[in-house]
């Protein structure tokens, strides 16, 4: 064999599992026939993030005057702003120091399309390239509807490439991506609507998280429409507007809009691979995997979207490192997925780790939640972010911590900080003795579990 583990893309989940395999001792080589860094770095996660951070000082601006500090009317300039994102997409490019450290582990790049041609054997742009093991970190890609008029709309990925800030938009798609770009646009002063088939947005996060965001949104303008009977099409006028039809909640509806973002849908690419050659078995445009994130032929891994469990990077990483150790070290690691915390930055911002109140009630109705209201606690109040709160569901017979789950300001962070408690299995008495920094987010965290053990009728000191 040329290589021991060969690699087939370069994005989270593709870096972790050459790197961790190199590490092991494995010859190692990752094929990317684009920009190492996949579309988290390039045109998802960061470029969102730099977005948002825009949204945010742009909101923050505005309410300045609260605080006795005076500014005029602040403005966009859309052109610089994508000339920050990009130059931050660089910026962190060279900060993750991917070329480095492939040297340093003795990585080999492959540029290239790979496609099986037998179960160990990949063609590379015609080249032939023989592994041991194989891991597919392919990713997935944003999808068009198969409607009328779809190729007036535009993906997440393309909104960098819109010449000017609209000022209004329709998007598609009520999941993380289509929320995050909701509150984007929104803070910078463009009219939106959010619509989804789903009954609620953010489905995959605890109920009364959705709700929250939901209510968040309409609080300042934003239209929400879920549970529509689908989207009829988009036609574009002559003067370059777009308008778009769907078959609301309350029958059918229309919008005169400057762009229309597609965030409906995150499906595999895995098209083009050949994995028919090597005899790997695709469901619902997905590999499925074992435990050890092994598709149906044993020596073929896959780790990140493409397998269909999670979509995110975080757990990108978790699955890359995984799958590599189980290719050199023979399978025995597997991936816990509930202790991999998942949110947004939304206006307000949202997160969660583990189960849902509705999961967790489902497993034992006797389980105990608890809710702290933002407005409770000293640093929200501060800063005029009292919107939002943390659930706290627990084991009412073990104590132990089933899930968390938070809207408002900093809820990415606060979670996390449970999300670490949970991994290291410290309990609700335990946590509820830690002392938390003040005035911070954090010590919600601390009142959460105190009023977890008083309702368990025990003290919290």
């Amino acid at each position: 064999m040329d290589f021991d583990v060969l690699v087939i893309g370069a994005g989270p989940a593709g870096m972790a599992a050459a790197t961790r395999a190199a590490e092991l001792g494995a010859r190692t080589a990752v094929v990317e026939r684009a920009r190492l860094g996949g579309t988290c770095v390039n045109s998802g996660c960061v470029p969102t993030r730099v977005l948002a951070k825009t949204a945010r000082l742009y909101r923050e601006v505005r309410t300045a005057r609260d605080y006795g500090i005076v500014v005029h009317e602040p403005a966009v300039d859309w052109q610089q702003l994508i000339r920050r994102v990009r130059t931050t997409v660089d910026r962190v490019l060279d900060a993750k120091g991917y070329g480095e450290a492939m040297q340093q582990l003795d990585i080999t790049l492959l540029k290239g399309e790979a496609s099986f041609t037998s179960p160990h054997e990949v063609s590379i742009d015609g080249r032939p390239v023989s592994a041991a093991s194989v891991i597919l970190c392919v990713g997935g890609s944003a999808r068009r509807l198969p409607i009328p008029g779809t190729e007036h709309a535009v993906l997440p990925s393309d909104v960098l490439d819109l010449p000017e800030l609209p000022d209004s938009v329709a998007i598609i798609g009520g999941g993380h991506t289509g929320a995050q770009l909701a509150t984007i646009f929104d803070a910078l002063g463009s009219r939106v609507t959010l619509l989804d088939l789903a009954p609620r947005i953010l489905t995959t996060e605890d109920h009364d998280v959705s709700t929250a965001v939901t209510d968040g949104f309409r609080s300042r303008g934003v239209t929400v429409d879920v549970g529509i009977g689908g989207v009829d099409g988009i036609k574009k006028h002559d003067d370059g507007a777009l308008e778009i039809r769907w078959q609301g909640t309350g029958g059918a509806q229309s919008a005169r809009v400057g762009a229309v973002i597609m965030a409906a849908g995150w499906p595999a690419n895995i098209s083009g691979l050949g994995l028919e050659a090597a005899g790997v078995a695709t469901a619902r445009g997905a590999i499925p995997v074992d435990n050890y994130l092994r598709s149906n032929v044993p020596h073929v891994f896959v780790a990140g979207d493409a397998n269909g469990t999670s979509m995110l990077v975080q757990a990108a990483v978790f699955e890359g490192e995984t799958a590599a150790e189980n290719a050199v070290l023979g399978a025995h690691r597997t991936t816990p997925h509930h202790l991999l915390p998942e949110g947004g930055f939304t206006d307000p911002d949202y997160a969660g780790v583990g189960l849902t109140e509705a999961m967790a009630r489902e497993r034992d109705a006797q389980c105990a939640v608890v809710v702290v209201p933002y407005g409770s606690v000293e640093r929200p109040i501060i800063d005029d972010r009292e919107q939002g709160f943390l659930k706290l569901v627990t084991d009412r017979h073990r104590e132990l911590i089933l899930g968390a789950h938070a809207v408002g300001e900093n809820a990415v962070e606060v979670i996390q900080a449970v999300a670490s408690a949970m991994a290291a299995g410290t309990d609700v008495a335990t946590l509820a003795r830690v002392k938390f920094a003040y005035p911070t987010y954090s010590s919600i965290i601390g009142h959460a579990a105190r009023k977890a053990v008083r309702g368990a009728g025990k003290d919290s000191w």
